[in-house]
């Protein structure tokens, strides 16, 4: 057998497997919606009182322990546990960028949690329209992304390049969007860009089992453990070029591809 026809096996292995982890069970449906009304609940009880506090007193910054508990708290009412690896990898002074893989709304609470530090995410703008999430956005470095727009979606990324420089982590789903299960989609530079403007190193960040879990498509959830692996930082200071900042999201990606147990064709 040839190395392209082991590939194709393994593939296919592996879609079989994804395609009988994700199938619609009315267990798998309950679930699913649970999760979304304990979002819903947390958001509704904490988000109008703390943003008020922190608007009246104009301290902006008391919102992020209150969103720190939303995200945990949802996690565990979903009935996910959270296993967090490489975290000794990291310098608690050093700001970075953390580039990870995308595949369900429990990477962002996951990323903004269990990192340990204060991050910012760019966010779609579509997130605006939510009621209370999209005025508390703000207030904890979520940065809503209007990408309908060019010249719009520059000023948020000048705007999130100033904050890093001023020593704020960013947390970046590199794919745009979030895959299907099994997938890992190409990486957007955008992220990079900034990583090389900055001079900050840029972090991958393999998210695993949040596919099966709570998958993109699959209308279904399940209680489990999320792995979050937090790879080695690459650094970026003297890359200049188009080509050396491709390179580097290529490398970022085949890193976390890697970690994640996926297969490429050469």
């Amino acid at each position: 057998m040839t190395d392209e026809q082991t590939v194709v096996v393994r593939e296919r292995a592996v879609e079989s497997s994804t395609e009988a982890a994700t199938r619609p069970t009315l267990v798998g449906r309950l679930c699913y919606w649970w999760s979304l009304f304990v979002a819903g609940a947390l958001l509704l009880i904490i988000g109008p009182p703390t943003i008020l506090v922190s608007y009246l007193a104009g301290r902006r910054h008391w919102l992020y322990p209150w969103a720190h508990f939303g995200a945990r708290n949802w996690l565990r009412l979903s009935g996910m546990k959270v296993s967090v690896r490489g975290l000794e990898q990291l310098d608690p002074k050093q700001t970075y960028i953390f580039i990870s893989n995308h595949r369900s709304y429990l990477d962002t609470a996951t990323l903004f949690y269990h990192l340990g530090r204060r991050i910012g995410i760019p966010a779609k703008k579509e997130l605006l329209k939510v009621p209370i999430l999209g005025y508390g956005m703000g207030y904890v470095n979520i940065m809503a992304i209007d990408r309908s727009s060019r010249e719009r979606a520059a000023t948020t990324v000048r705007a999130a390049t100033e904050r890093i420089r001023s020593g704020v982590s960013f947390g970046i789903f590199a794919e745009g969007t979030r895959a299907r299960p099994g997938q890992l989609l190409p990486f957007k530079k955008g992220a990079f860009y900034m990583a090389v403007e900055t001079g900050v190193p840029v972090v991958p960040v393999a998210m695993k089992n949040t596919d099966w879990l709570m998958g993109k498509g699959t209308g279904i959830a399940r209680p489990g453990t999320i792995e979050m692996v937090i790879l080695p930082p690459i650094e970026t200071r003297g890359l200049e070029t188009d080509e050396e900042i491709a390179r580097l999201a290529v490398e970022t990606r085949r890193r976390i591809a890697r970690e994640l147990g996926i297969i490429e064709k050469p």
